[in-house]
């Protein structure tokens, strides 16, 4: 027949098996382990949060520009088309 299966036939899940309820952290441990994780970052130096900075600004800009040039083209094409 069609349904049979090689290997242990399958089981019907009934959905009574429960899985075991989460259990909450306490809000003392939880800040432990945030400022736990805290102390693993590298943070980046003075030099290097500028370099990022300013490589970011730049990045923003020139899409700035790009978007409002394709923006005054379009204008220009509608106005070219419908007057």
């Amino acid at each position: 027949m069609a349904t049979e299966m090689r290997g242990e036939p399958a089981t019907k899940d009934t959905g009574k098996e429960r899985k075991p309820a989460r259990k909450r952290t306490a809000p003392a441990l939880f800040v432990r382990q945030v400022i736990a994780e805290l102390r693993k970052v590298i943070w980046p130096t003075r030099s290097e949060l500028i370099n990022y900075t300013l490589v970011s600004l730049v990045f923003v800009l020139v899409m700035v520009g790009i978007v409002a040039g394709l923006d005054w083209a379009l204008q220009q094409g509608v106005f070219a088309v419908f007057g």
